[in-house]
Order: structure tokens, then C-alpha cells, then sequence
């Protein structure tokens, strides 16, 4: 495959410029890889919108690509390069739909799904889960966690977030209880090596996103659950709860980590159309049937 002019000096721009993580930066890379794939045998930009299509990619997923592209030749532009790709490449329309969120019920159920004889097991297995709905972090977020970043203390732990960004989110005494026994009666047990890392996979090592994706996977099915729960779903969940229980945007745009609170906004709407069900199917009016106005 020939490679895109000023390859390597995009890839070491993102991660050492703009501080973007190395997930990120392979995920450009594969976008990039595409696009140099295509481009071997064709040369019109409009049939690429069609490739993609050939390779059933998702319009949320072609609207990265061509994200990631325009990233890439805007920064070549910056290098003093000729980009015309720049002009014709543009996303396609995507439909913004409501985050989906995980239930009070549906994480209790998992919490009896994750149990396995193994105590050490058990512990991480049930941590796990209470630190994805308890902190909302990303997946990518909870694999980073290390011994360190946890301050028993204080009570909080330190969330590296994307771009290099830590946060500091405060823990609930539930949280304090669990973390306490994972790391005292679990965590020496399932390490296999010297490492710094708080969450251990079966195999002794920091788990991956993939080893997470999995758990979760096998504790919806064993849950009865139709489809695995995404590590997202969590996140969603915990923002959609504090905000139904009374928090203020500002504090839980702090907790997700997120740069806008025009992304944190988003919940409110999935507030109100919670509010809407539950007023359609618990106000007495909506249960009163063909009475006819005396006015």
C-alpha cells in the first residue's frame, strides 16, 4: 500500500503536539489506511463515499473516516502542501439519536451476573461494574486506572481522560467499601507481575478494552439481556441518574470529563423524555377514557 504524503509526520503531531492517546491516534491511522487503499486504483473523491459503503460501514463510521481525513489534510495544507481532497470531502448527514442509558435494574441484574465462586474473581468482577456506573468513565478511562490514582484518603480517584486531561472525581462510600476490598483481599491474588495497574484481567495483567467488552458481553447473556451491555451504556446511565436526581450540568460535565457542556446537555433531553413517559403512564389523567365535557 502506498503511503499518504507526510504520513509519519501527521501521526507524530497528533500524539506528541496534540496529545492525543495512542487508541486515538491508531484509530486515524486505520482511516488514513483506508483512504490510501482506495486511492491505489481510484482517483475521484465522490466514489470514495460509495467504497465505504461497499465496505458497510455505518454513516456514523464514514463520517469519522472523512473527519479524520479532513484533519489530515488540513494539517498538510498547514505544511505548505496543495490539498484539493480538502474542499470535496464532507460528512455525511448523520441522525443524532438519544444516548441510551442503563437502568437501576439492569446494572443490579449484571452485579448478579458477574458473581463467580472465585472470591478474588468475584471482587473485580463486581468493582468493575460499580466503577463504570459509579465514576461514568470510558472504557478506556477505567484500563488506565492505576494504584495510584486511587486516594483513600481524600476519597477520590484521578481519571486520565482523552487528550491527557485528569480529573479528579469524588467516590461514594459504597465505592470506598468495594475499592478497599478489591485492593486487600482481590487485587494480590490475580496479579501475576510488578505493575501499577488497579483492575487485573484472569491472565495477571492490566485488562484491555477488548477484556472489559468481553466480561460485559458474558454477564448480559448470563443476565438474560437480549444484547451486551456497552461499556458507554454506564456512562450514559450514571449521567442520566445524577440528572434525574437533581445534580447540575456543570458538575456532571466535570465528572464525564467533557470539554463542552453542550455535550453534557444532551441528557437533558433524555430527562425529558423520561419525564414524558412517566407522566403519560402515572398521571390519573391519562387514564380517564371517553368522558365527555359538560362545557
Amino acid at each position: 500500500m502506498t503511503l499518504l504524503p507526510l504520513w509519519t509526520d501527521f501521526f507524530d503531531d497528533l500524539q506528541h503536539v496534540r496529545g492525543r492517546s495512542l487508541n486515538t491516534v491508531m484509530a486515524y491511522r486505520r482511516d488514513l489506511e483506508l483512504f490510501a487503499k482506495y486511492r491505489e486504483n481510484q482517483s475521484s473523491i465522490s466514489g470514495f463515499y460509495e467504497y465505504m459503503k461497499q465496505q458497510k460501514l455505518s454513516t456514523r463510521s464514514q463520517a469519522r473516516i472523512i473527519s479524520s481525513l479532513r484533519t489530515y489534510f488540513k494539517f498538510c495544507e498547514g505544511r505548505g502542501m496543495e490539498a484539493p481532497e480538502l474542499r470535496e470531502l464532507r460528512p455525511p448527514k448523520i441522525k443524532v439519536g438519544l444516548p441510551k442509558s442503563l437502568s437501576l435494574k439492569e446494572f443490579e441484574d449484571l452485579l448478579r451476573a458477574c458473581q463467580v465462586d472465585e472470591v478474588s474473581r468475584a471482587l473485580r468482577n463486581r468493582l468493575t461494574l460499580m466503577l463504570l456506573f459509579g465514576l461514568g468513565c470510558r472504557v478506556s478511562e477505567l484500563v488506565a486506572l492505576n494504584l495510584e490514582d486511587y486516594s483513600p484518603t481524600d476519597r477520590w480517584l484521578k481519571i486520565h481522560g482523552k487528550g491527557n486531561k485528569e480529573r479528579l472525581v469524588p467516590l461514594t462510600d459504597q465505592l470506598v467499601i468495594e475499592l478497599g476490598l478489591y485492593i486487600q483481599q482481590a487485587r494480590p491474588h490475580l496479579i501475576r507481575e510488578k505493575s501499577s495497574t488497579l483492575l487485573v484481567n484472569d491472565r495477571g495483567h492490566r485488562p484491555s478494552r477488548v477484556d472489559i467488552w468481553r466480561w460485559l458481553a458474558a454477564w448480559s447473556a448470563k443476565a438474560g439481556f437480549d444484547e451486551p451491555i456497552s461499556p458507554h451504556r454506564f456512562r450514559h446511565g450514571c449521567a442520566t441518574a445524577l440528572l434525574e436526581s437533581g445534580a447540575d450540568l456543570r458538575s456532571i460535565q466535570v465528572l464525564l470529563g467533557h470539554s463542552s457542556i453542550q455535550t453534557t446537555q444532551i441528557y437533558t433531553n433524555v430527562t425529558t423524555q423520561n419525564l414524558v413517559k412517566t407522566v403519560d403512564e402515572h398521571h390519573p389523567l391519562s387514564h380517564i377514557k371517553d368522558i365527555e365535557s359538560d362545557l
